[in-house]
């Protein structure tokens, strides 16, 4: 739901015509599936009878709602993260009366307002985590916990958006706080887009790749073309295609499915016709990447946490 916007019930509106047409916008681009991403609707801030609509307008259009990304709310945030904690528990209620099996959260903040003027936010500086501060590690560890515990009453998964500048901003870093959690219905969400877009060196691919699979359970896919040579300071990326950007999704993949993937995949794009680019991404993935035969996959770090299995 990235492309379309905010389509939140604003006071005195009625906001089923505007979610059923969206919706089946979605249809219509040959998707049965769905992430519901709250930079759509707000769905820990939904009543129980405007659930009932949105739910109905999913089914009307054919659509099965298996995730939720609820987005730049981090909950250790200086000035909200009380609240945005108190708002990732009501989607992980929401999301169990959706029937959602997994809710992906963050650490990245709201967008500045230098970042939302340009034509890529993410040219502009945004909020870093302080990485040498261990008692807001602490913290994000303690409310993470406290999120993936509520998920694990209700049958689901938590995820971790991996996102530059953040405690989740590098493989190491993510790794170690998924294993400091220490929860087994806690995993990551390896988009390593986000991470390979800046305007600064990176770490290669294939390494955040290799890291973070084994501890993962959600997956936003998408692309960039990059360009860089340090020697001048030219770094640059724009969206791309899932198979003509910097990140090898079929080796990717490979390397998920080695490594106990099951995860649902999310299609992501910024930019354009986004709902199109990913109706092309899910193509090039159920069509040329994904087997098309069953074939054995290994048992991820998070799976082997958990012997009695997960949702």
């Amino acid at each position: 739901m990235l492309p379309f916007g905010s389509a939140h019930p604003s006071s005195g509106t009625d906001p089923a015509a505007r979610w059923r047409r969206d919706l089946g916008e979605v249809s219509e681009a040959g998707f049965t599936h769905v992430d519901l991403t709250d930079s759509w609707v707000r769905y820990g801030d939904l009543s129980q009878p405007e659930l009932r609509v949105l739910a109905d307008a999913a089914a009307d259009a054919g659509l099965s709602a298996v995730s939720m990304s609820a987005i730049r709310r981090s909950v250790i945030d200086e000035n909200d993260g009380t609240a945005h904690l108190d708002y990732a528990h009501r989607c992980i209620e929401a999301a169990a009366a959706l029937g959602v099996g997994v809710v992906s959260v963050g650490l990245h903040r709201a967008l500045t307002p230098e970042q939302s003027r340009r034509l890529w936010f993410w040219t502009a500086a945004g909020h870093r985590d302080p990485v040498d501060d261990p008692e807001t590690w602490a913290l994000a560890v303690s409310r993470f916990r406290e999120l993936g515990d509520h998920a694990a009453e209700l049958g689901m998964l938590l995820s971790l958006e991996m996102y530059e500048h953040t405690f989740l901003g590098s493989a190491e870093s993510a790794v170690r706080l998924v294993q400091e959690i220490d929860r087994p219905h806690v995993g990551l969400n390896p988009d390593i887009g986000n991470l390979i877009r800046v305007h600064e060196p990176i770490e290669e691919w294939r390494t955040l790749v290799e890291a973070t699979l084994p501890w993962s359970n959600f997956w936003h896919v998408k692309n960039y073309a990059r360009d860089e040579n340090p020697e001048t300071g030219l770094y640059s990326a724009i969206p791309t295609y899932l198979e003509s950007g910097l990140i090898n999704y079929r080796a990717a993949i490979g390397i998920a499915l080695d490594n106990g993937f099951q995860g649902v995949i999310c299609t992501e794009h910024y930019g354009g016709d986004g709902l199109s680019m990913s109706a092309a991404n899910r193509e090039y993935l159920q069509q040329r990447i994904l087997p098309k035969q069953p074939r054995e996959i290994g048992v991820s770090r998070v799976a082997q946490m958990y012997p009695g299995g997960l949702r």
